[in-house]
This record gives structure tokens, C-alpha cells and sequence, in this order.
């Protein structure tokens, strides 16, 4: 059934739309994260290499001196022969380092030096390249470099990337130093995780797009059934009402008929009532029909579908000036539709009845049929008193009703709207309410056009 059809894609769409936003948030969580150490790992080392000038301090800066205990030592060994530096300018450099949070704690190791490859540029007032150190690297030369240079300075940005390097920017006294840090392996590495976790995201979902698809019917069966249940009910407590509002009907006349004095205001309030039980049975049971398979409830064929509702329009052009109402139809000729054509005249007899029903005295009733790119139109506008905009899209539900505008007293049950949602979905159509001004309803059936 098609209602079913749609309450499985609509469990089948929501749980896959909130396992993407859960795995995106994931995933996108994990690659910035992972980026964000990449660039913060880089940026230590390029603050590093810019606080020694562009160089690393020596094996004792990363915890392998002499004793071999991965702190530094106050005392370094030197070369036989050697002339070791003062002390207090060594510690003093090193505490320097430390506070800066460099040393013990850091995340630098002996092999860091190593690993890193890079290349520096010096940059003088006068804005000439006094040096370019490429030792550390073969991929740049001179030109490539002083180049890179240059822009990163006409940037007016301390840190960043240029290419796949990582540069800082540091203002001297008489220069300025560039450290271009080349980190293409590592936003390899970058590239390579996110392209992993978004394929194994995208497998996860497959996976469970088809874990659901299979137990969805399963999970759904529990309330088919039930719905099936009411819908038989519907149907047979509708035609087993038949008979009996029938036989009281008749009754009902037979007392008509031999009261002395003709009419009589309680059984005409009987026939009344009987007339409105009727009424009601026969609309739960095409509500009820209309819900089956189109291929069983809708016999399908293309008929003149402008002769059909001019045809079905023009009954209501009398009640409607017996009112006091303005009634006009503009219905363009010569269209054709593939559909039931019994449904499309209950259809608009719906429309119409919605609309006398609820017209203001004195208001307007326009209906229209057109021919809209691919589609049919059909359009039924009434004026009223006040409609809650908030209420439109409500209109179409089963027995709903608003306080301003549907109520018992014109007579309506609330499925009238209902039924012709049915007819128009089971011509693969749309139907829509809506109110400009909050004083007209409009309602639009689109049916595709041949």
C-alpha cells in the first residue's frame, strides 16, 4: 500500500540521514583533529628552528647528552683539544629554550633534526636576499626559494602554508628570517586519512542501508497490521451500517406517511440524522478505498477532463446563488487526462461542497481548470471569514478541524479534504492549501498531463 510504501522510505530516510550527520561529525572531528596536530607539531619546529637562527641547537637540546640521561647536562663533552664555552651563556640559552617549552616535555626527539626538511631565507631592510640556506632540503633552489619568499612577505602573515610548507616569518633587528618547513608527507598523510575514514563512513552506511532495508519491513509489520485492522474495520462497520440506517430511513417515511397532519418535525429530524449517518458511512468507505492500490480502487483511462469538471462544476451553480455567493468557473477546453474520471468529479464535488460550506455571505467561489508546463491545474478558491495559516498544512488530515473555519455546524466530518488527498495521490499528483490574506483558502490539485 502506498501509505505503507512511504512510512517505510520516510523510517528507512531518517535513519540513514542521522547515521551520515553522526559519522560526519565523527569524522570531521578526527581530520581536524589531526590536522590541527599536524600544523601545531609543524609549528614547533619552525618556532624552534627561528628562536636558534634558522638552525637546530645541538643533541643535548633534545635529551642525548654525554650521560645519556635525556636531560640536559650542564657540563657538555667537546672535542679533545676544544675550549669549552662559558657556562653561565650555555645555561642561560638553554633555560631560554625550556621556557619557551622547548626541551624535556616537548615533542621533539634526537631524530627531529633529522626527519625535518627545510630551507631559510634573509630578507634585508632594503628588501634583497642576503642569504638562502638550502642544505636541508634538494627540492628548492635559490630562485624557488626567494620567490616563496616573497610572497609569504607580501602576504603580511607570520605562519602559514604555502604549498605543502609550512613558514614562519621572523622580524631581526637588520632582517627578517623565512623558515620554510616542508611538510608534503605529513598532509599526505593528512589526505590519505580523511580519504580512508570517508570510505569506510561511506562502507558503514552502505552496510546499514541494507540492514535497514531488510528489517525494515519487520520493524513496520506491527503497525500494518494494525493499520490494516482499522482500515477492514472502517469498511465493515460501514457496510453493515447500511442496512440498519436503511430500514430506519424507511421507517421513518412509512411514519411520514401515516401521520394525519403530513410532516412531522421529529421524524424529519430523524430522516435528518439518518440522511447525515449516510452520508458519513459512505465517505469513510471511499476514504477507506481510496488508501488501496490504485491498479484496484481507480479505473484508469484518458477521458476529456475539461467536459468532467465543467460538467461536475455546474451543479453547484445554483446552491451557490441561493447563498447569496458569486460563483465563476474558468475552465480552459480541449484537456485530456489519463485517470479515473468518477474520482476526478467526486473530486471536485469535494472542492466545491468545502467551499460552499465554508464562504462568507456574500463571498467569491472561483474555480479553475488550466493546462500549467506538464501538468493540469485545477484550483478552487473561496473566500471566508478567517483561516489560521498555521492550520494549512493540517487541512488534508483525517477528521481535523480549526476552531474559526470548520466546525460542526456546517454540517462537515473533516475527511472531505482527506478524501481528495487520496484521489490526487492515487493520480500521481500533488494537492496544497494555501491563503494569501488570511481571509480565502485555495486549494490546487496538479495532475500530470498526457
Amino acid at each position: 500500500m502506498k501509505m505503507i510504501r512511504r512510512l517505510r522510505f520516510r523510517m528507512i530516510t531518517v535513519s540513514m540521514l542521522a547515521l551520515a550527520i553522526v559519522l560526519t561529525v565523527i569524522i570531521g572531528a578526527a581530520n581536524i583533529m589531526n590536522y590541527r596536530q599536524m600544523v601545531t607539531e609543524a609549528d614547533e619546529i619552525t618556532s624552534l628552528l627561528a628562536d636558534n637562527d634558522g638552525s637546530f641547537p645541538d643533541s643535548e637540546f633534545f635529551g642525548h647528552g654525554e650521560n645519556g640521561s635525556g636531560n640536559f647536562s650542564d657540563k657538555p663533552s667537546l672535542p679533545e683539544g676544544t675550549a669549552p664555552a662559558a657556562p653561565d651563556n650555555a645555561k642561560e640559552k638553554k633555560d631560554d629554550f625550556r621556557g619557551r617549552g622547548y626541551g624535556r616535555g616537548s615533542n621533539f626527539s634526537a631524530e627531529t633534526p633529522f626527519e625535518s626538511r627545510f630551507f631559510t631565507v634573509v630578507i634585508d631592510q632594503d628588501g634583497t636576499c642576503s642569504d638562502t640556506s638550502l642544505d636541508r632540503i634538494a627540492a628548492v633552489d635559490a630562485g624557488t626559494a626567494e620567490e616563496y619568499a616573497r610572497t609569504v612577505l607580501s602576504s603580511g602573515k607570520e605562519k602559514g602554508f604555502i604549498d605543502s610548507y609550512r613558514y614562519i616569518v621572523r622580524d631581526r633587528t637588520e632582517d627578517t628570517l623565512l623558515i620554510f618547513l616542508d611538510r608534503g608527507r605529513a598532509l599526505l598523510t593528512a589526505r590519505r586519512f580523511l580519504l580512508t575514514s570517508i570510505g569506510i563512513a561511506l562502507a558503514g552506511l552502505l552496510a546499514v542501508f541494507l540492514l535497514i532495508l531488510l528489517l525494515s519491513g519487520r520493524i513496520i509489520r506491527p503497525f500494518v497490521d494494525n493499520y490494516e485492522k482499522q482500515r477492514r474495520f472502517i469498511t465493515d462497520a460501514g457496510h453493515e451500517l447500511k442496512t440498519p440506517l436503511a430500514i430506519i430511513n424507511a421507517d421513518a417515511e412509512v411514519l411520514e406517511m401515516e401521520q394525519e397532519d403530513g410532516e412531522n418535525e421529529w421524524i424529519a429530524d430523524i430522516k435528518k440524522q439518518t440522511a447525515r449517518l449516510s452520508e458519513l458511512t459512505a465517505n469513510l468507505i471511499a476514504l477507506s478505498r481510496s488508501e488501496e492500490d490504485t491498479a484496484s480502487t481507480f479505473v484508469m483511462t484518458d477521458f476529456p477532463v475539461s467536459d468532467a469538471v465543467s460538467e461536475a462544476a455546474d451543479s453547484y451553480n445554483g446552491p451557490a446563488i441561493s447563498r447569496g455567493l458569486h460563483f465563476t468557473a474558468d475552465i480552459e477546453p480541449s484537456l485530456t487526462l489519463h485517470g479515473d474520471e468518477r474520482s476526478v468529479m467526486q473530486l471536485v464535488g469535494i472542492l466545491m461542497d468545502n467551499a460552499l460550506k465554508y464562504t462568507n455571505e456574500g463571498g467569491d467561489i472561483r474555480l479553475s481548470l488550466a493546462r500549467a508546463g506538464k501538468q493540469i491545474r485545477l484550483t478552487v478558491y473561496n473566500t471566508c471569514e478567517s483561516i489560521d495559516r498555521a492550520s494549512l498544512p493540517h487541512l488534508f488530515d483525517r477528521f481535523y478541524r480549526t476552531d474559526a473555519s470548520r466546525n460542526s455546524s456546517t454540517g462537515g466530518y473533516g475527511i472531505g479534504l482527506s478524501i481528495a488527498q487520496a484521489i490526487v495521490s492515487g493520480h500521481k499528483g500533488k494537492i496544497s492549501a494555501g491563503s494569501a490574506d488570511g481571509k480565502s483558502l485555495t486549494v490546487t490539485a496538479l495532475f500530470p498531463a498526457k
